[in-house]
């Protein structure tokens, strides 16, 4: 075990990760554009092709049934699924209700997460895996990603719900994007980020000022919620998604886990509690909708004081083991890449040529730069300038 931890915090490890993940990507992304011709003939079909296509990305850093034609959203996210379950070995107790708990994947859902951790969105698919809708679940994204290779193109095929934070922009686009859903092929999950940006201590007190000038409750674990973002989603997915599932994440040992740390193999246990609220149950006025999600933030706040006084949260736990395709997906991929690769690397420093050798080192670099430079993007300290006067604050 000694062995095999100090294995996978060696940096060539990380790169034959990594080079796996971007190639892979790349191809994916390849495919992804092969479909366009398939919209105008079918876009049942071509959104079944793109939602395999994605969860070959997501699973090797992830960790059900999967129809042939989901497999681009899904071999993307499948492969930071596997990451995250099998290389790290993290592990998820999932709080819930067993009543609603057999719902769960065979439902349009929202699913409403706090926002604390480097990694939250990373259990987020995970979550999604595990209940079989990891390839065709959506999340609400920054306009910007759209541009970022294999993720971000990934995303615009899969038809994510992309946003430039500007309200009145926002408001027509991102109603029209999720109305777009409504003859979706396959069961999905909409993931939302009601905080709008991660938690930190310095956006939590503007958070609270913003709170106490309003007459707001004040948050002790949880930054105030936008509500006109949930408004929306709520409203053009009436119809549509049959429940809202209020998430609520917590680490134990009070464990702060990043990107890096689970690709150094590092173990961490997630705790999850889970409600299904019926959509019909959430008011259709705008200002009733925004009063009851902050009276849901209260609830979640709650939560987290539970757990953090006795190191668990209400209700019993239900089994949700982590599924064996995301490992598969990864060792598919692995196994294509890393032969041709082995026979470049072979042949470049067997030719002597200094330029070769050179230019291999030079490679490694790159792609050693670039995935310091993916891993950065996720950490906390990188997240919006929330409260900032370049950005105001504006919790609506």
């Amino acid at each position: 075990m000694v062995l095999l931890k100090l294995l996978k915090s060696q940096f060539l490890c990380h790169l034959v990760i990594c080079y796996v993940f971007l190639v892979s990507g790349i191809i994916i992304n390849l495919l992804q554009i092969c479909t366009s011709p398939v919209w105008l003939v079918s876009k049942q079909l071509a959104r079944r092709i793109n939602i395999t296509l994605g969860y070959c990305i997501s699973s090797p850093l992830q960790g059900r049934n999967v129809h042939i034609a989901c497999y681009a959203h899904i071999t993307r996210s499948s492969e930071l699924v596997a990451a995250l379950d099998w290389w790290s070995g993290t592990e998820c107790t999932l709080y819930t209700d067993p009543k609603t708990s057999p719902l769960y994947g065979k439902e349009n859902a929202i699913v409403v997460l706090n926002h604390s951790y480097d990694i939250d969105f990373l259990c987020g698919w995970a979550f999604c895996d595990r209940f079989g809708v990891l390839g065709s679940s959506k999340v609400l994204a920054k306009r910007e990603l759209s541009y970022v290779p294999v993720i971000g193109w990934m995303w615009y095929f899969l038809e994510i719900v992309f946003c430039k934070r500007k309200w009145e922009e926002d408001r027509r686009t991102v109603a029209q994007s999720l109305q777009n859903l409504r003859d979706y092929p396959e069961n999905f999950w909409f993931l939302l980020f009601c905080e709008g940006t991660r938690f930190t201590p310095k956006k939590h007190q503007i958070s609270m000022q913003v709170a106490e000038g309003k007459g707001l409750p004040k948050l002790k674990y949880h930054l105030l919620p936008r509500t006109k973002g949930f408004w929306v989603t709520v409203q053009n997915l009436r119809g549509t998604a049959a429940a809202v599932y209020d998430s609520t994440l917590n680490f134990r040992n009070n464990d702060v886990p990043n990107l890096l740390g689970v690709l150094n193999g590092k173990k961490y246990h997630a705790d999850l509690y889970v409600r299904r609220i019926p959509l019909e149950s959430i008011p259709e006025d705008e200002a009733e909708c925004a009063a009851w999600l902050h009276q849901l933030y209260q609830e979640k706040d709650s939560f987290q004081e539970l757990y953090a006084q006795t190191g668990r949260f209400p209700g019993p736990t239900v089994s949700s083991a982590c599924r064996p395709w995301p490992l598969i997906n990864w060792l598919f991929w692995a196994c294509l890449l890393l032969y041709p690769l082995g026979l470049l690397l072979t042949q470049l420093t067997t030719s002597g040529s200094a330029l070769a050798i050179s230019a291999s080192v030079a490679l490694c670099l790159t792609v050693s730069l670039l995935l310091r430079w993916m891993i950065g993007q996720t950490e906390i300290d990188r997240g919006s300038n929330y409260g900032s006067k370049e950005f105001p604050l504006n919790n609506n």
